[in-house]
């Protein structure tokens, strides 16, 4: 049964060995029931971080009149997702979502054309495409419509999920035939909790019964931990002004200290290296957009300071869809995703502090596990929320030309969404340690989806916003 806790509670699942790069956090008594955690909290002592994103706009950083704003995006509603398909369902979902235009053509005259791909369960990451329903503004699940299965779940990887992946991630996107493509394909990017520099990348076709997928390839120098989680389209003009044909932009936000100090992202062409590039190809043609530290060679670490972290940092953050938006003139770079607030320390989900050194102190001085469901040791913090983050593309641009450096852009705005969420609770029993995961976009009509996880009991919930910007 889901419970109702003095804290919204959020883990990262961690086999971290005990030598990697934490914070030091002061020891905390080992207090590990739930009730005493409000007064255990009292004695957290934290490295500081910024202060966290909480308005919508930040005053002193007004956006220019070509940006789309967080008050450009008006609430549509939601709709729910369909029965199990092809030996999967949408239980734990939210790794993938990507808009396909061409999708459903003989659906609904509902002004809601058009399918969307997505990624179901999160121990099989198969895909499935399925129609996209009138969406409606309620949170009574029954007043929702539902969306039909398209095409129901297969593996699009060529078998590369297996279970020996620890904690694994699917980010997938569609794009028209690029170069001498035979046919549109839908990208995808594969990722674990440890990696450092593995081959993740692909591509396959639309046909999910025979996706003919290729792959896989890996960024040339660039660690996982900073490539390999979501997947989104960089529209024509703006792929014009980075490098021709660069149209698939990729990255991830790494939880922890691992990935830098904010949502990482990358300009790729892989049609440019091969077509298809060889399984193992070391793609060249890539171009850093964010990065807050420094890719140091052969390092699987990024290396950063209090200087190059994203505005509101904290280790527990959890990025994990983004799109690049247009409407008319105006744009925006966004990422969706779950947002620590408040006090944050290595540990467990009780409060009780794990320092990075207690095992080398003489006695070693970690503290034991709590029990289940608490007893996953990561990053914590004392509240969260889901948030939209809000890049001025631009910038983006000039580190891609070399003009700034890669942790110089910082986010103009975070529209916090917890108004419109279903269920907005973390729930460990239920393993639900994420609010809001994966976007896409459509952009002739100018709607964003975005997944709500484990908001219709095990299922996700999409919802949708339209740009209303001129």
């Amino acid at each position: 049964m889901k419970t109702k806790s003095i804290l919204l509670l959020f883990v990262v699942f961690s086999v971290i060995a005990l030598s990697c790069n934490i914070p030091a956090i002061s020891q905390l008594n080992n207090e590990d029931t739930i009730p005493e955690m409000e007064e255990s909290l009292e004695q957290v002592q934290v490295t500081p971080t910024p202060k966290p994103l909480q308005t919508v706009v930040f005053p002193d950083e007004p956006p220019q009149a070509d940006l789309i704003t967080a008050d450009d995006l008006m609430y549509q509603g939601a709709f729910r997702l369909p029965e199990a398909s092809g030996g999967s369902d949408w239980d734990y979902s939210g790794h993938g979502l990507a808009y396909y235009p061409g999708g459903d053509p003989d659906g609904e005259n509902d002004n809601y054309p058009g399918s969307l791909f997505g990624v179901g369960h999160d121990q099989q990451l198969f895909v499935s495409e399925i129609s996209i329903p009138k969406p409606v503004v309620s949170k009574n699940l029954d007043d929702l419509n539902t969306a039909t299965t398209l095409q129901p779940f297969q593996d699009i990887t060529n078998g590369a999920i297996t279970d020996n992946l620890a904690l694994p991630r699917l980010g997938i996107e569609y794009l028209p035939a690029q170069g001498n493509q035979s046919g549109d394909k839908l990208y995808f990017c594969i990722g674990q909790h440890i990696q450092d520099f593995e081959p993740s990348h692909g591509w396959c076709d639309l046909n999910l019964s025979d996706p003919d997928s290729q792959g896989l390839w890996v960024f040339d120098g660039i660690t996982n931990y900073a490539s390999n989680d979501y997947i989104f389209e960089i529209p024509e003009e703006w792929a014009n002004t980075i490098s021709p044909g660069y149209r698939l932009a990729s990255g991830r936000f790494r939880e922890g200290v691992w990935g830098g100090g904010g949502p990482a992202l990358f300009a790729y062409s892989p049609w440019q290296d091969g077509n298809p590039p060889q399984a193992g190809t070391t793609l060249n043609a890539v171009k850093p957009l964010l990065l807050y530290g420094i890719q140091e060679a052969g390092m699987p670490d990024i290396r950063f300071d209090d200087t190059m972290q994203m505005n509101g940092y904290q280790e527990s953050d959890h990025w994990l869809g983004g799109a690049w938006l247009t409407k008319g003139e105006r744009s925006a770079v966004v990422f969706t995703g779950t947002k620590a607030m408040g006090r944050s320390w290595y540990g467990y989900a009780n409060g009780v502090i794990h320092e990075h050194d207690c095992a080398e102190q003489n006695p070693p001085t970690c503290p034991d596990p709590p029990e289940w469901p608490y007893d996953d040791r990561g990053y914590w913090a004392e509240d969260y929320q889901a948030q939209i983050l809000f890049f001025n593309p631009y910038d983006l641009v000039k580190v891609a030309n070399g003009e700034i450096e890669s942790y110089e852009p910082q986010p103009y705005a975070a529209l916090n969404i917890m108004n419109v969420l279903i269920n907005p609770e973390l729930n460990m029993e239920e393993y639900k340690r994420d609010l809001i995961t994966s976007a896409a976009f459509d952009r002739e009509r100018g709607y964003l989806y975005v997944m709500e996880k484990l908001a219709d009991e095990y299922r996700s919930v999409v919802h949708v916003w339209k740009i209303e910007a001129q």
